[in-house]
Parts: C-alpha cells; structure tokens; sequence
C-alpha cells in the first residue's frame, strides 16, 4: 500500500464498449463506496476527451470501473501510464494479455494450469463447418461478460450460425458441463469459491439482470477442489502479471473429479454492480464495501 495522502479520486466508468450499460453501474456503486470512505469523488464517462478531462480534474487516483474493450485491454492502461496517474486493478501488459483469451491460455498452460482445448477460427469458416467435435462454444477472443457466446450443441445438425457482428476471427473452445466457479484474487489473496447457478447458460442477462442467476458462497463442493479452485487463481493472477484485484472463472464437471476442473479466462476489471461476483466475495470473506473499494484506491501507482 502507499503512504501517499490520497483525497481526490477519479471513478472512470461508461466508454464505448459494449460493456457500458454494466460499467456505470459498476461506476455508481463504486463512486458511492469511496464517498462513504470520506474521498472527493469525481465521476467520468471516459470518453475521447478522457485525458484532458483528467488533466482537469487532477485526481490523485483513478479507479478505473471500465469493462471490455479499450477499458480493460491495455489501452486505457497506457493513458494513465502516459500522463502519469496511478490507477487500480492491472497494468498495460497483463489487461492486454488476459483480455486476448487464447494468449491468456498459453501462459495458463505455460504455468501448468489445465485449461480446455481452443482454436482461433475465422467466422466465416464456423458458420460453414463445425471447426471440432460438438459440443463447443464460439465466442470473441477479445472481449469479456459473456458478450457474444454460442453454444453449439452435441445434436446440433449444422454449424454455428453466429451473427455478423462477430469478430472476423473467433475462439472456438471445448464445451465442459457442469458447474460455474469463480474466485477473486484480491492482492496475493484469493478470496472464496462461488458456485454460480443459472437455469440456462451463464450469459449477459445471466450474469447481471436482477434473479438472472444464484450465487453460493462459499460453494458447496469438496474441499479438494475449493483448495484447487484457490491455488489456480492465484496463479493465474500471477501468470499474467495481474494487479490488484481479479476473478478467474472455472467449469467443473463434477463426474471426473479433480480431472473435471478446467480455468476458462481471468478478469482483470470484475464487475462492481449490485449482482456482481469479486465484492459478493469480499463480503463473504469479512471485507465490507466500503473497506473493499478503499484497498483498491490503495493499491493503485503507476508502472503495473
């Protein structure tokens, strides 16, 4: 932690990803977090006159609620960087890596964690064939929140027929069953496991529409695998070169034990909405709120 006086903080939130809607809420709560912590908050809908509008606003942090694209893949990283603001969660490197899910998995493998089998496939090349054995799932390589999933399933008669506004080159990955996990690392810390329930798949709407999931934590699952759920987080965290805080999602088909568990992508900007998974965790861990989004102001300096 720094031992710098910290009054003033920047909440950047909004953009022009297709994650907006999630973060300004994620903005909101996190602004209202901080105002309960005694900081002058100073809201942002960052913008292509966000470094001017910080040059303005000369905050001593920027706590960056960006999700997806241009807020969470190194490119909002490297203005900071540039204009010299400290700012929460990970760094240039380590944003642009994970949010590039298939050379996130490299260093997975790398770092000896067991991930599922994946391709990069053009899109025109899915919708003509199926690129590996159903089922499988077609998603963007570069962006995050379930934004864009396909789910091709073991009976499905033709390939995936993904919408246009699909990337020219897609992931295409082994579909496990089972179960969702995640854990939030928090520093060098992994906080929990949650078994993540939902009636179809774990989508958008899922994942943040109020009832769109239920959330057990801490999971109700054996403790081999909540110990494992721990430790790969934690390495994954470290894999990438993560800062601050991060949440590395799981599947796990139960019928294979230990075999069954597979790492499926690490988040470096988890969502801070009221349905969101990482403060749901701290929670549950001891930590408030307030004493949540206060670390992470705390935690934040240049050169991530």
């Amino acid at each position: 932690m720094s031992s710098r006086t910290i009054s003033r903080v920047a909440v950047l939130k909004g953009g022009p990803s297709a994650e907006r809607e999630v973060s300004l809420a994620s903005g909101r709560e996190v602004a209202s977090g901080l105002r309960g912590q005694g900081y002058e908050v100073i809201e942002l809908d960052a913008g292509v006159t966000v470094a001017a509008d910080l040059l303005a606003i000369k905050p001593d942090v920027v706590f960056n609620a960006l999700h997806g694209r241009w807020g969470e893949d190194g490119c909002i990283q490297g203005v900071l960087e540039w204009l010299r603001l400290p700012y929460t969660h990970s760094g240039v490197y380590s944003s642009a890596l994970a949010m590039d899910k298939e050379r996130a998995k490299t260093a997975f493998r790398i770092a000896g964690l067991p991930v599922a089998a994946s391709m990069l496939v053009s899109r025109e090349d899915v919708r003509k064939s199926h690129p590996m054995t159903p089922p499988y799932v077609v998603k963007p390589n570069n962006e995050g929140s379930s934004v864009g999933v396909y789910l091709v399933h073991e009976a499905a008669n033709g390939p995936a027929q993904i919408d246009a506004s699909m990337p020219d080159t897609v992931m295409v990955e082994q579909f496990i069953p089972g179960r969702e996990l995640t854990t939030t690392v928090m520093g060098d810390r992994a906080l929990g496991v949650t078994d993540i329930l939902t009636t179809g798949w774990y989508d958008y709407d899922a994942k943040y529409k109020e009832g769109g999931s239920r959330h057990v934590v801490p999971a109700d699952i054996p403790a081999e695998i909540t110990e494992a759920c721990l430790d790969y987080a934690v390495r994954a965290h470290q894999a990438l070169g993560c800062r601050g805080v991060s949440r590395t999602d799981f599947r796990w088909d139960e019928r294979h034990g230990m075999k069954g568990l597979f790492l499926l992508e690490t988040n470096t900007q988890p969502g801070m909405t009221p349905t969101s998974l990482a403060p749901e965790q701290a929670a549950a861990a001891g930590i408030d709120w307030g004493s949540f989004v206060r670390w992470m102001v705390e935690d934040a300096s240049c050169d991530r």
